[in-house]
C-alpha cells in the first residue's frame, strides 16, 4: 500500500524526518517497502526563460522560442498563446516521463527541431490548467530544478501490511500509527452530514437476503449531480498514492477508500430497476458482466447485490456494466456495506478477480465505519458534483455484533514481554492506538485494565493481542535482551536417551536402516497381525479426526510399520532388507484415562544373509541370523544371562510356531524373536521369507550397568573339548549349555553348540548335539590330566541329568 507525506499530514503533524519516520513504521509492524520522491520526475525540468519568440515558418498556431535554461540556449517549438519574451516558465528536457507515462524526446515539428518543452502546470500534474504554459516567479533563477525552485517535495512510503492489521490499509490507519510513535494528535476529517429529513427512505429500499455474508449494508442517495472531472486537489491527492483519476463520483469513492479503508461503490440510480437493492448469493449457473467487460461465471456461495430484476454487482469484488456512472448520470445510489471476509476470499479466488475493495473486505474492513464513510463520501461528492444528499440514510444491520471488553494482566503482561512496566504506561499505550480503558477496577485488583477495543481492530480477540501491542508500541528494541539461565554444570543424559542413541548406533553397524514411521495404524491392524481377542494389543486408541483410514488409531506395535515399510521396498524390487524401528507403542488401557505407552525396539531381516559378490554365494537369512543380532545387540549392551527359550504354544500369533523363541534376561520377558507367519506375510502382500525382533526397552532399562567391569586378559592358553550326546528332540540346547557351565566354574570358561543333528542312525524322537567345552585356569597351564576328569564328570553329569546316551 502507499501513502504519501502529504496526505498524512492532513491527520496528524509530522515532526519526523521520512528516513526516521520509516523506522519508527517498521519497528511498529507496518514494514516499509521503499521510500521514493514523489517528484523526482520533475529532476529533468528546469527553470527557463524565454529569450527570443519568432513564427514558425509551416505552422500559423505554433511559435518558434529560444529558451535559457542556465546550461545552455535551445530552441523550442511552443503553441501557448501566452508565451512572452523574458517570461520564466518550466522547460522539460528530453527523458522526463510527465506524470500520465508520456515520455519527452528530441522532436522535429513541421520541419523545425524542439529540443525540449514548455509546460503547463497540468502536464506537470501540478494544477488544473492546461490552457498555457506555467508562469512562475521573475525572482526564481533560471537553471535550477523545477522541484527545488518552487520547494515541491513529497515523499511516498510502500507498506507492506500483514493481513491481521486491516486497520492499516488507509491512510488514517497509518496516521494514527504515526500519532500513537510521536505521542500527538490525530485529526480526523469531517464526517458529519446534517440530514434534515429521512427522504430516502421513500425513494429506495435494501433487502438483505444472505445475512451470513453480509452483515451490514448502509446506502446515501445523491440528486442532482453533474459528471466531470475531480478538482486538481482531489486528483493530485490520488495521484500521490498512484490512482488514476476518472471523474468526481468514482474519484471520491476511491479517496474515500484509501483515505478511511471502507471501500464504496456508485450505482446510477436511474439503472436500477425498481430503485431497489437486493443483496442475495447467486443463483447456480448465473453469469455476470463486470465492470472489466468480462462475463464471469457464479455459483450458490458467491454473493450478488442486486436491483428489483437483475444483478448490478458482486458484491465487495466489482460492479457491473449494467449500472456504472456515466456522463449522463444524474442520481446516486451510493453503497457503504460489511461483508463477510471468508465470503469474498472464496469469491475472489474463484473468479480469480482482485480488485483494492476486495483486497480490504477479505482481511476485515470496521463494521462501525460504514456510516461515517458513506456520510464523507456523500459530502465530497456534493461539493464536487453540484448536488445533494437527499436526507437520511438507509442502515440494515442484521449481523450487529457488539464489541466485547478484554481484561489484561500487567504482571502477566511483564512477565511475558520481559518488560518492568507500569500499569499507566500500559494504559497509556493502549489508549494512544484509541483503545477504551474501562475506569471501574475493584479496589484489591490493581494489576487487571478492562480493555474495550476499537471496532476497526477486527484482529483484537485475545488478551495475547493486547500485550502485542503494548509490545510493539512500547518498541521491540527497548525490551531488555536477557538469556536464560543455566547452571554452569552440565546434567548427565538419561538411561532412556542413551540407550536410544546407544541403540542406533549399534543397529547401523550391523547393517540395518533405521526406520520411521507414523505412530498412526489402520484399525485391522490387530487382525492382520492375526492377534488373538484377549491381546491388550487390541484395545485401541482411536483418532477422532483421522486424515485417512490407514492412520484411524495409534499404533499398537511397531511390526505392522515395519512391513508396510518391507512392502514398499519390494515394489521397488528392494529385495533383500534389514530395518530397524525405535518408538512407543500406546495400549488404552481401561482402567485409566490415558493409555499406556511403552517404547520398543523392532528390527526385520528379509532376503539373503549376503549381498551377491564374486567371493561368495548368495544364501537366504534365518532364524539364526536375526538371533544372532539380537545376542549381539544385547551383549553390547554387557546384559548378561539371557535367555532364549521356546514360546508357550500359540504365545505369539504372528510368528511361525517352532521358529520362535522369547527373551529373557533376569527372570524378565524381555521380547521375542522369530519368523513371521504365512498368513500375517500374505495380508502385507509379502511374497518371501522374513525373520523378526522385539524388544521391551521399558524392561532393558533396569539391566543396564551403570558402570563397565573389565577383565584381564588371559596369561595362559586354553583347552578345548568336544562332547556329544544323543537326547529327546523337544530338549532345549540352552538347558543342557546351562548345566555344562555349571560343573568346576572356575575351570570351564564357555561352552558352545557346535552342532544339532537329527535323522539316520539317530533314533527318530532323538537328536545329537555337539558342544565345545572351552577350559582355562587363571593361574597355571593346564595339562591334560587336570581336564581330563572334569570333562568326563562334565559328560556324566548331562548323560544322567537329561537320560542322554553316548554316540556309539
Amino acid at each position: 500500500m502507499k501513502v504519501s507525506l502529504s496526505w498524512l499530514n492532513d491527520y496528524v503533524n509530522i515532526e519526523m524526518a521520512p528516513s526516521d519516520l520509516a523506522e519508527a513504521l517498521t519497528m511498529v509492524g507496518l514494514e516499509i517497502e521503499s521510500v521514493s520522491e514523489r517528484y523526482r520526475y520533475l529532476d529533468t525540468v528546469y527553470v527557463g526563460r524565454i529569450e527570443e519568440i519568432g513564427p514558425h515558418p509551416n505552422a500559423d498556431k505554433l511559435h518558434l522560442c529560444r529558451v535559457d535554461t542556465g546550461r545552455e540556449q535551445i530552441s523550442v517549438v511552443c503553441g501557448a498563446p501566452n508565451a512572452e519574451i523574458g517570461m520564466l516558465s518550466p522547460i522539460a528536457l528530453p527523458g522526463t516521463e510527465f506524470p500520465d507515462g508520456f515520455v519527452l524526446e528530441k522532436n522535429v515539428i513541421r520541419g523545425q527541431t524542439s529540443a525540449g518543452m514548455l509546460c503547463s502546470e497540468g502536464e506537470l500534474g501540478l494544477g488544473d490548467d492546461r490552457s498555457g504554459i506555467m508562469s512562475l516567479d521573475p525572482s526564481l533563477s533560471v537553471g535550477d530544478q523545477l522541484a527545488s525552485a518552487l520547494g515541491l517535495s513529497d515523499t511516498v512510503f510502500e507498506i507492506e501490511i500483514t493481513p491481521n492489521r486491516p486497520d492499516c490499509l488507509s491512510v488514517i490507519g497509518v496516521a494514527r500509527e504515526i500519532a500513537a510513535i510521536q505521542n500527538s494528535r490525530l485529526t480526523y476529517p469531517d464526517f458529519k452530514l446534517e440530514d434534515k429529513d429521512n427522504s430516502i427512505s421513500r425513494q429506495t429500499s435494501i433487502k438483505i437476503e444472505a445475512p451470513d455474508h453480509c452483515p451490514r449494508y448502509v446506502a446515501r442517495l445523491l440528486e442532482d449531480i453533474q459528471i466531470k472531472p475531480s478538482p486538481f486537489w482531489l486528483q493530485e491527492r490520488l495521484l500521490s498514492v498512484g490512482l488514476r483519476p476518472i471523474n468526481n463520483i468514482v474519484d471520491v469513492t476511491n479517496f474515500v477508500l484509501m483515505e478511511t479503508g471502507q471501500p464504496l461503490h456508485a450505482f446510477d440510480f436511474d439503472r436500477l430497476s425498481e430503485n431497489r437493492i437486493v443483496v442475495r448469493t447467486a443463483n447456480k449457473g448465473e453469469t455476470f458482466i463486470t465492470l472489466d467487460q468480462k462475463e464471469r461465471f457464479l455459483d450458490a456461495e458467491m454473493l450478488m447485490i442486486c436491483d428489483g430484476a437483475k444483478a448490478v454487482a458482486i458484491g465487495g469484488v466489482m460492479g457491473g456494466l449494467n449500472s456504472e456512472i456515466e456522463d449522463d448520470t444524474t442520481r446516486v445510489l451510493l453503497e457503504s456495506a460489511y461483508f463477510n471476509p471468508v465470503s469474498i476470499r472464496r469469491t475472489t479466488k474463484q473468479l480469480g478477480l482482485g480488485t483494492d475493495a476486495a483486497y480490504r473486505f477479505e482481511r476485515g474492513v470496521d463494521p462501525g465505519g460504514t456510516i461515517t464513510a458513506a456520510n464523507r463520501a456523500a459530502k465530497l461528492m456534493a461539493e464536487v458534483s453540484g448536488g445533494r444528499a437527499v436526507g437520511g440514510l438507509i442502515d440494515e444491520y442484521p449481523g450487529r455484533q457488539s464489541v466485547k471488553s478484554l481484561k489484561l494482566s500487567t504482571q502477566k503482561t511483564n512477565r511475558l514481554l520481559g518488560t518492568r512496566l507500569q500499569r499507566k504506561q500500559i494504559e497509556n499505550l493502549l489508549k494512544s492506538i484509541e483503545f477504551t480503558i474501562g475506569q471501574k477496577t475493584a479496589a484489591k485488583d490493581k494489576d487487571t485494565l478492562v480493555v474495550t477495543p476499537p471496532s476497526f481492530r477486527v484482529d483484537i480477540s485475545r488478551p495475547e493481542d493486547l500485550m502485542e501491542e503494548v509490545a510493539r508500541l512500547f518498541g521491540y528494541n527497548n525490551i531488555p535482551t536477557t538469556f536464560p539461565q543455566m547452571p554452569a554444570t552440565g546434567r548427565l543424559s538419561t538411561k532412556e536417551i542413551n540407550l536410544r542413541n546407544r541403540t542406533r548406533l549399534l543397529m547401523n553397524g550391523f547393517g540395518f536402516r533405521e526406520a520411521i514411521n507414523y505412530s498412526f495404524a489402520h484399525r485391522q491392524s490387530g487382525d492382520h497381525l492375526r492377534l488373538k481377542a484377549a491381546d491388550p494389543r487390541r484395545q485401541l486408541v482411536n483418532i477422532l479426526n483421522p486424515l485417512t483410514e490407514d492412520q484411524a488409531a495409534m499404533r499398537t506395535s511397531l511390526v505392522p510399520g515395519l512391513l508396510q515399510t518391507a512392502h514398499y521396498n519390494f515394489a521397488q524390487q528392494i529385495k533383500n532388507l534389514r530395518i530397524f524401528e525405535i518408538g512407543k507403542i500406546f495400549i488404552d488401557e481401561t482402567s485409566q484415562q490415558l493409555p499406556t505407552e511403552n517404547e520398543v525396539l523392532a528390527g526385520l531381516w528379509t532376503g539373503s544373509r549376503y549381498e551377491a559378490s564374486w567371493h561368495g554365494h548368495e544364501a537366504q537369512c534365518d532364524f539364526y541370523d536375526i538371533k544372532g543380532v539380537v545376542e549381539a545387540f544385547l551383549n553390547a549392551l554387557q546384559i548378561n544371562d539371557v535367555q532364549f527359550s521356546r514360546l508357550p504354544e500359540n504365545e505369539c500369533t504372528y510368528t511361525r510356531p517352532g521358529y520362535s523363541a522369547q527373551i529373557l534376561g533376569n527372570q524378565t520377558r524381555l521380547g521375542l524373536v522369530g519368523q513371521l507367519h504365512p498368513q500375517v506375510l500374505a495380508n502385507f502382500d509379502l511374497a518371501q521369507a522374513a525373520f523378526l525382533f522385539e524388544l521391551n526397552f521399558d524392561n532393558l532399562i533396569p539391566l543396564l550397568k551403570d558402570t563397565t567391569v573389565s577383565r584381564p586378559t588371559p596369561k595362559f592358553p586354553a583347552i578345548f573339548r568336544d562332547i556329544t550326546i544323543i537326547v529327546n528332540t523337544a530338549l532345549e540346547t540352552r538347558e543342557i549349555i546351562s548345566t555344562a557351565l555349571k560343573q568346576s566354574p572356575e575351570l570351564v570358561e564357555d561352552v558352545r553348540l557346535l552342532s544339532v543333528f537329527e535323522g539316520t542312525p539317530i533314533a527318530p524322537g532323538n537328536k545329537s548335539v555337539s558342544l565345545r567345552v572351552t577350559y582355562r585356569s587363571p593361574q597355571k597351564t593346564l595339562e591334560d590330566e587336570a581336564v581330563t576328569p572334569i570333562h568326563q564328570s562334565i559328560a556324566d553329569r548331562l548323560v544322567k541329568t537329561f537320560n542322554a546316551s553316548l554316540p556309539a
